[in-house]
């Protein structure tokens, strides 16, 4: 989580240095990644949203190559051609998302259906955001998965704003895990600032999917510490005491908080993974930045099958 934390940071300096051109951040939402990580299986498929990149890492994903996707340079694995901070993982099981909203929705119960008919163990996961929930894309999957009652659990991480508009002004439900009722599955709002609540939360809801029980709703409630993205001011919408709100309930702080009542964790400790973090970050900055940008003759690879490859 202080990775996470870090390359937030950092980026979002880089980005105002003009060193990269967008990068959203998952301040405030780290918990939500780091309990996924600990209750997926490595069968199971990851639609994200915007701000699942920690959820990859902490999968297996190189923080050097997530970088190069960053500056998309001539080793990001999308050669530039992806918006920043959409990552491709395919050797994590981790979808490259869309910037249309919802779309992952869909895809994940598309995949879903698969596993199902190939009897494979897998679930697949879709992370959104509370804005999503008003997309066309959010009524067909959670229609078509409670239907077919596939294994799929639907992560929707509610940090208040869609943007700049919050929940309030997209519906009039009060709790929006209660929508999964209309599709025949169960849903749940739990406090998404908490690593313990997510795991335990997300563990039910993959054990009951991975044994035929079908989809799941899980509504995490967390607090955007920062600009919806670098594009983004949000001064200008939100209310003045938003932020103190959301750090009075900081997920990497109630983390750290646990962990020293539990003893094993102290002031070196954190030090020693702080500057472990920093060091990481930089290095994998200097590694990316002194990379070529990608080749202009690229721009047709993967695009065009050559001629008599038999290609339809």
């Amino acid at each position: 989580m202080i990775l996470g934390r870090t390359l937030d940071e950092r980026m979002l300096g880089l980005q105002r240095q003009g060193r990269i051109g967008f990068y959203g951040p998952a301040t405030g939402q780290e918990a939500v990644s780091l309990g996924a990580w600990l209750a997926i299986a490595e069968s199971d498929w990851v639609f994200p949203g915007l701000r699942e990149q920690l959820l990859a890492l902490a999968r297996g994903h190189s923080l050097v190559t997530y970088m190069h996707h960053l500056f998309a340079d001539d080793l990001d694995p999308a050669r530039g051609r992806q918006m920043p901070c959409h990552p491709t993982a395919r050797e994590v099981r981790y979808v490259s998302m869309s910037s249309v909203i919802g779309t992952q929705i869909s895809q994940a119960v598309g995949l879903a259906y698969g596993q199902k008919l190939r009897h494979d163990p897998g679930v697949a996961l879709a992370f959104f955001g509370d804005g999503a929930t008003s997309a066309n894309d959010f009524h067909a999957g959670m229609n078509f998965a409670g239907a077919l009652s596939l294994p799929v659990v639907f992560c929707l991480t509610n940090n208040q704003w869609a943007i700049s508009i919050p929940v309030q002004r997209q519906t009039h439900v009060d709790v929006l895990a209660e929508k999964a009722n209309a599709y025949g599955f169960s849903g749940v709002r739990i406090d998404g600032t908490d690593v313990v609540a997510v795991h335990a939360a997300l563990k039910e809801a993959l054990d009951r999917a991975r044994t035929g029980g079908g989809p799941s709703l899980i509504e995490f409630v967390v607090f955007r510490m920062t600009p919806h993205s670098s594009s983004d001011d949000p001064s200008r919408y939100q209310p003045a005491d938003f932020l103190v709100r959301g750090r009075a309930r900081d997920p990497v702080a109630r983390l750290a908080r646990l962990l020293r009542d539990r003893g094993v964790l102290d002031d070196e400790v954190v030090r020693t993974v702080a500057a472990d973090a920093d060091a990481r970050v930089r290095s994998a900055v200097k590694e990316a930045e002194a990379t070529a940008p990608p080749d202009a003759r690229s721009l047709t690879t993967d695009v065009f099958l050559p001629p008599g490859s038999g290609g339809g």
